[in-house]
């Protein structure tokens, strides 16, 4: 069927990828201004969190953003959030440091993640950063005690900057009382929605062109059904596109 269809509308490779080169991502301006405050946070060392719906691209908005990192001058460490406990989240962080561990110790835990960066940041002359996709499923208790590994020299040097990103009921947890020490850290927000009709048209339009179709090949009507059919959520759409196109063309309709 994928075969035909990208055939039929002489596409050069599959069209609407979820997760697109670096080098093709769409920049709209809600990409840019989560970047902006992305590397505000991580100037001042702090925490920033964004948030959206499913769809709404937070992930492929921090890779946009962990992306123009220089490699020389930061690390970056990515770890996708699980409903587990602090202890999992810890090792899951110093497996992607390159560090195994089976400890249950949370002191020891900690002690080697800070370490590491104190290595990072002492000895390399690097910036860390540390991305958490997901983070609305962390529980309470992770919220109440992550805090705690970016707290270096008495907490006067903000080396692990943080960036949180989940759906919207991540700032809920934010707002419990055992979340406050984390909470008060955060120095800037992003909330993800859907986007427009007008920038949905020109989100399909660029993907065709990235498929090597320079014509539109969406009707005006098309393009909004599936605006609406979306709520202007990008992998909503993405779906909705394809399968307006593999439909048309077993039907032989352009």
């Amino acid at each position: 069927m994928k075969e035909s269809y990208r055939a039929f509308f002489a596409l050069t490779r599959e069209p609407f990828q979820p997760d697109p080169d670096l080098k093709e991502i769409l920049e709209t301006p809600e990409l840019k201004a989560v970047k902006e405050r992305f590397d505000y946070a991580l100037r001042l060392g702090a925490i920033a969190a964004v948030t959206g719906e499913i769809g709404s691209g937070k992930s492929t908005a921090l890779r946009y953003a962990a992306a123009h990192l220089h490699p020389a001058e930061y690390r970056t460490f990515a770890v996708t959030a699980v409903s587990g406990s602090i202890l999992e989240l810890y090792r899951f962080l110093l497996a992607e440091m390159g560090i195994e561990t089976a400890s249950s110790s949370r002191a020891s835990l900690i002690g080697r993640i800070k370490k590491e960066v104190v290595h990072l940041v002492g000895d390399k002359k690097m910036k860390v950063v540390l991305l958490i996709d997901e983070a609305s499923l962390l529980r309470l208790e992770v919220f109440a005690e992550l805090h705690t590994i970016c707290q270096f020299h008495q907490d006067s040097r903000p080396w692990l900057p943080i960036i949180l990103a989940g759906q919207g009921h991540l700032i809920d947890k934010l707002m419990y009382p055992s979340s406050r020490p984390l909470a008060s850290r955060i120095v800037a927000r992003s909330h993800l929605e859907g986007v427009d009709r007008k920038q949905m048209d020109v989100y399909i339009k660029h993907h065709l062109a990235l498929a090597g179709v320079k014509e539109a090949l969406f009707e005006e009507a098309a393009v909004t059904a599936i605006h609406q059919g979306s709520g202007g959520l990008f992998r909503k759409a993405n779906h909705l596109a394809r399968g307006a196109l593999i439909a048309a063309a077993q039907d032989q309709s352009t």
